[in-house]
């Protein structure tokens, strides 16, 4: 058990009142009027409620003296964790020259919901126009390949995009280019006749997909005018981050392609090949990625004054992980100025290291100190400015928190002036805020991380490790190695900001960002021949089916909605569960305690079935029978799907 928490005084305001009372008999007997009217009584009682003051405040000693203790072992709040987002930039025409969307490009939102959210490119997006180069036609498994670029080029007989017989997914239409795409917005002008007959314009089984380096990686439609190739029209690609060449047969080129895939239930399918005479390229804009932050110019903090431990504050914080470009540089007074190294901790610096710590939370940027020892000596740990030395830093970002995970299509105002640039979006939302960790919190895990002596060996240190590692890691989930020697598997849930109702599988991806840094501070501590892997736990969909009885006079509408918005909470990876903190591993879901849920809400006279099925959540559907219990795997969490309530 834990050590309990003295109060150093444990009187409260009516014990204070009753001893000042007993005392008045001894020092003035003459007072006999001790009613709550009297003037003596009043001011006995105003009396009491400031030493209850003084008392409360004595009482938080222990509590303030466990904080400092905290901060003595380097028990520090994580500082807040910035939203990420793809930003797409649309050209205002299509010019020959390429256009540069340098890193550092802010873009913010237009204010009218709020403070204005401000997001900050990480890298240069280069929007050049594609030049087409080569065309082929594939089967499945590129077992034939077939050019066609003289047909298209010099405007031969109509190309079939698909050349099996009969149709096989797989088969594919691919055209290469001279460079990569990556990030781009490309529009594809294409002249084509309607023999693709069968298939559903808007909806057609067609996967448009670009060679990333070791597997195709899907390509967004942003926009397509040719019924699924059947028309003349424009089709509009945002091609990923990643485009790598291949050499398809006798051809090395940038590749695009359109993929047949099996059409889904209730998806009409092609009957014959679309054929298309002419195809031409050209980019509308860009897609790049973007942080929430604000980069801030170069600062003069002060001047040294050659002591040692010396402190010094930002303007602005909370500041983002530095990258290469931003550190502390110490202008010395003959002119010279040198960058000194930032480092976690003085424990290993010498007294000629250049070396400062700087504080995320705070801003504090701090020199190292001189240590006094047991044996008297004293030890500089860190180098230290000279005195009139200029301490400066040459550039920093500041940001992060919950305020960034903002919705698609609010980041539109760009601010700064690009040229050829028409527009800014964002097609997603941003995701990935968090704010700063609370000081109870750090408070709670302060032991956990002092047992532990920050080392790797059971799974609960690994899931502890990992939900340190990383702000934006909500859950962490670890798995003994199935076999002696085999790796263990340590499952992340990311922080997501978005209502219960309105969760999808994609919210749920692992940015890489994260997946490096958990891997990186785990291998720090495992125990040497441990491998580690990192991952997601496998979602399982699951709709539950309630049939309702109202009480009479309630609105059956507003019990419907009470209701599915309790399922929407009881079944998911954060607000799930009893107890409200997410979905337990290894808990499988039954009708009984649903039926009990479903029967708090006011408004229900009874619950009469509550049934659940298995959802595909990829494919979107349901499937299997209705079930009472559903099983959850070792390495799984539920996710809510479409849930169904009907009040009678």
């Amino acid at each position: 058990m834990t050590l309990p928490v003295p109060d150093l005084d444990d009187r409260r305001f009516q014990d204070i009142v009753d001893e000042a009372k007993r005392l008045i008999p001894e020092f003035c007997p003459e007072w006999t009027n001790h009613n709550l009217s009297d003037p003596g009584v009043a001011l006995i009682e105003l009396f009491a409620w400031m030493s209850e003051m003084v008392l409360f405040r004595v009482n938080q000693v222990p509590d303030a003296l466990y904080t400092r203790f905290l901060n003595l072992v380097g028990i520090e709040p994580f500082p807040a964790s910035p939203a990420a987002v793809d930003l797409t930039f649309w050209l205002a025409g299509a010019p020959d020259q390429p256009v540069l969307v340098p890193a550092g490009t802010t873009v913010g939102t237009d204010g009218e919901a709020g403070p204005v959210v401000v997001f900050t490119t990480t890298e240069d997006l280069v929007i050049s126009q594609p030049r087409l180069a080569a065309a082929l036609v594939s089967t499945a498994g590129d077992t034939v390949l077939r050019s066609v670029w003289d047909d298209l080029t010099y405007g031969g007989a109509p190309v079939p995009c698909f050349v099996s017989d009969p149709l096989t997914p797989g088969d594919a239409l691919c055209l290469g280019f001279e460079s990569s795409l990556a990030g781009n917005a490309v529009q594809l002008t294409i002249d084509a006749s309607i023999e693709g007959i069968g298939v559903d314009p808007a909806d057609p089984p067609l996967a448009w997909e670009v060679w990333g380096g070791e597997a195709w990686l899907p390509t967004h439609v942003h926009e397509d005018t040719t019924g699924g190739l059947n028309r003349r029209g424009t089709i509009t690609l945002l091609v990923p981050l990643a485009h790598e060449p291949l050499s398809l047969g006798d051809t090395r080129a940038f590749w695009l392609r359109a993929r047949l895939t099996p059409p889904s239930p209730g998806q009409p399918a092609y009957q014959s090949s679309p054929r298309i005479r002419s195809v031409r390229a050209v980019s509308l804009g860009g897609t790049v990625a973007a942080e929430h932050s604000e980069p801030a110019e170069e600062e003069i903090l002060g001047v040294s004054d050659g002591t040692p431990d010396q402190r010094f504050t930002l303007r602005h914080h909370p500041v983002l992980p530095r990258r290469r470009g931003e550190a502390v540089r110490v202008v010395l007074p003959g002119g010279e100025a040198e960058t000194w190294t930032e480092v976690p901790d003085f424990s290993a610096s010498e007294r000629t290291d250049t070396h400062v710590t700087w504080d995320a939370t705070s801003g504090e940027i701090r020199f190292g100190p001189r240590i006094r020892y047991p044996d008297g000596s004293h030890r500089q740990h860190g180098a230290i400015p000279p005195a009139g030395a200029e301490i400066t830093v040459t550039g920093y970002r500041h940001g992060g928190g919950l305020a960034g995970n903002v919705g698609a299509g609010r980041l539109i105002a760009l601010r700064t002036s690009i040229p050829y640039i028409d527009r800014v979006e964002n097609l997603l939302p941003a995701t990935g805020g968090v704010d700063a960790e609370s000081v109870d919190n750090a408070k709670a895990r302060g032991p956990q991380t002092i047992r532990s002596g920050e080392r790797a060996v059971t799974a609960g240190d690994f899931e502890r490790l990992a939900r340190g590692a990383d702000p934006a890691v909500a859950r962490a989930r670890c798995l003994r190695p199935d076999q002696a020697g085999g790796p263990v598997r340590v499952l992340l849930v990311p922080h997501v900001d978005r209502e219960p109702d309105q969760l999808t599988l994609d919210d749920f991806a692992l940015p890489d960002r994260m997946v490096e840094t958990v891997s990186a501070h785990l291998d720090e501590r495992r125990i040497l021949g441990t491998t580690v892997e990192i991952g997601t736990p496998f979602y399982q969909g699951v709709t539950v089916s309630a049939l309702m009885k109202a009480r009479p006079g309630r609105p059956e509408h507003l019990i419907r909605q009470r209701a599915l918005a309790a399922l929407y909470r009881y079944v998911n990876p954060f607000t799930g569960g009893a107890d409200g903190a997410g979905w337990p591993f290894d808990t499988d879901l039954n009708a009984t305690t649903v039926l009990q849920l479903l029967s708090t809400i006011d408004g229900v006279e009874r619950v009469e079935e509550v049934v659940f099925h298995a959802f595909d959540l990829r494919n979107g559907r349901r499937y299997g029978p209705a079930l009472e219990m559903v099983r959850l795997a070792s390495d799984s969490l539920f996710l809510s799907a479409r849930h169904r309530v009907v009040v009678r």
